[in-house]
């Protein structure tokens, strides 16, 4: 289980559990990094239901423990490209359904090599449906049948439809390579730059520096994932050394830090987008005057300025602003009281459930402004708490209303995940809408990138109208080091540099 800020802050201390800070001879961002020492991340965590599996990741802590472990075929950049990583190259042929990548030569922690069939077997064991993997939805598309190993280090992708897009999927998270045949996680085996130790579900995560690494191996010794589930443990933790790195903080937290000298501040602005998510398939939401009632009600401004400290910006119920696709030209949702409140009395509801938590830092302060943003229109929220280590399981199947969130992520694959109708079973909104499908495939077919924007922009469009996976805004993505940290930035949450501990250091 999460423990809580004072039990964290005492018996980590007294058990002794937790490694001391390494040395530092070079404090701060100066002098050249030293090597060794055990390197302590605290993340919001899933509790004991977890396990290691690195294609389920419903947390961020999951994606952090996989891709410390494992590696992809590429990695997504901040601006959500791709580029090689275990693949040395990819081609397509003329019509986008046939890909020939070439690995590079790289080996899993028992020393066989990375190999064609360990790809092939990977992405098939993903896109099966037995498997409830995070990325299945990218990888549906190939034909294992007609796909094959050239050699093991050469291997032929087939899909069945054109994707002129499809090595994006390469970087995804959720995408990680494992050995052929694999089936259990209690001991994971991966090619990444840290090996398994330990592991407790709902409990602290051990990891060793692979020296064998392709890519090289890592300055730190150990990594070591800590489950904390509140906020100001997490930052009190930081400061006291207990912990070197604190995931996901407040905006207040973060003025906190900044003047600090034993911490450091990383923000990656416009990283998080902030969604208030409604079911389209029941009450009271399944009526689209109420839906319409409710983005017509929210002060975005307000929640931008109060829930998000400043550090963000409005939402447009649209995902991916300032991505590559994202049509800029929708105009920004405002708020009319008058209109929201005559929606209200139409649809003859009163009373609706609104779910939150705490596992984004900003809900508490946004679900108290939404609550009394909702009374003005005429509706009363009545609020629901769900804990962090079930959250997401927990909205997805009983929610009407609930919060949610995500990092950065490419725009076809987040319509691809999210809003197809191939994704019901882990749609948040059940919303289904066959135009968004045909939009989807004809983007990805179409080797013009003007067409395929126009195509893209047009699926947005229609999210947006119909209210699909409605934005209230687009926070900062800001996470607390030790002031010793060094190796690391601001970068944007599901990119191939975020909460990647392989060029970390401590001193």
């Amino acid at each position: 289980m999460p423990v809580s800020r004072r039990s964290f802050l005492a018996g980590v201390a007294g058990a002794g559990a937790l490694a001391t800070l390494a040395a530092c001879a070079n404090g701060g961002a100066g002098g050249a990094p030293q090597t060794g020492g055990r390197l302590r991340a605290a993340f919001v965590a899933g509790g004991a239901q977890e396990t290691l599996d690195p294609h389920r990741l419903p947390q961020f802590m999951d994606q952090a423990r996989a891709k410390a472990c494992f590696d992809t075929l590429g990695r997504w950049e901040q601006d959500m490209s791709c580029t090689p990583r275990l693949a040395e190259s990819w081609e397509p042929d003329a019509t986008g359904t046939r890909w020939r990548i070439r690995l590079r030569q790289a080996s899993f922690h028992d020393g066989r090599p990375v190999r064609a069939t360990d790809v092939l077997y990977t992405y098939r064991r993903i896109a099966d449906p037995a498997t409830t993997a995070s990325a299945a939805a990218l990888f549906t598309g190939i034909d294992f049948a007609a796909s094959r190993a050239v050699n093991d280090r050469e291997l032929e992708i087939v899909l069945g439809a054109p994707n002129h897009l499809f090595p994006v999927a390469l970087g995804s998270y959720g995408s990680e390579i494992v050995p052929e045949g694999t089936t259990s996680f209690a001991a994971p085996v991966g090619s990444g730059p840290f090996r398994f130790v330990s592991f407790t579900p709902g409990g602290p995560a051990l990891y060793r520096r692979n020296d064998a690494y392709w890519d090289g191996a890592p300055a730190l010794d150990e990594l070591e994932f800590l489950p904390v589930a509140d906020e100001s443990a997490r930052v009190g933790a930081l400061l006291s050394g207990q912990i070197e790195y604190a995931h996901d903080i407040r905006a207040t937290s973060a003025q906190q830090l900044a003047s600090d000298s034993r911490a450091q501040v990383l923000t990656a602005p416009g990283a998080a987008f902030q969604f208030l998510y409604v079911k389209h398939d029941r009450p009271p939401f399944d009526d689209p005057r109420l839906r319409q009632a409710l983005v017509l009600g929210l002060d975005r401004e307000a929640l931008a300025r109060v829930a998000l400290l400043g550090r963000g910006q409005p939402g447009n119920d649209m995902f991916g602003k300032g991505l590559r696709y994202y049509p800029d030209a929708v105009p920004q949702r405002t708020r009319d009281v008058d209109r929201a409140k005559a929606l209200v009395a139409e649809s003859g509801v009163t009373t609706v459930e609104l779910s939150t938590g705490v596992t984004d830092p900003s809900w508490p302060a946004a679900t108290q402004l939404i609550v009394a943003q909702l009374a003005e229109i005429g509706l009363t929220a009545q609020v629901r708490n769900v804990p962090p280590e079930t959250y997401f399981a927990d909205v997805r199947k009983n929610a009407t209303m609930h919060f949610s969130r995500t990092g950065t992520l490419p725009v076809q694959n987040w319509i691809a995940t999210t809003q197809l109708s191939s994704a019901l079973t882990n749609s948040f909104s059940k919303y289904v809408d066959p135009e968004i499908d045909r939009l989807h495939a004809q983007a990805l077919a179409d080797p013009d990138e003007g067409a395929r924007a126009a195509a893209i922009g047009s699926a947005l469009t229609r999210i947006h109208d119909n209210i699909a996976s409605p934005i209230w805004g687009i926070s900062d993505w800001i996470v607390g080091v030790h002031g010793d940290v060094k190796g690391l930035q601001g970068f944007r949450p599901n990119t191939f540099d975020w909460a990647n501990f392989a060029k970390a250091s401590l001193g």
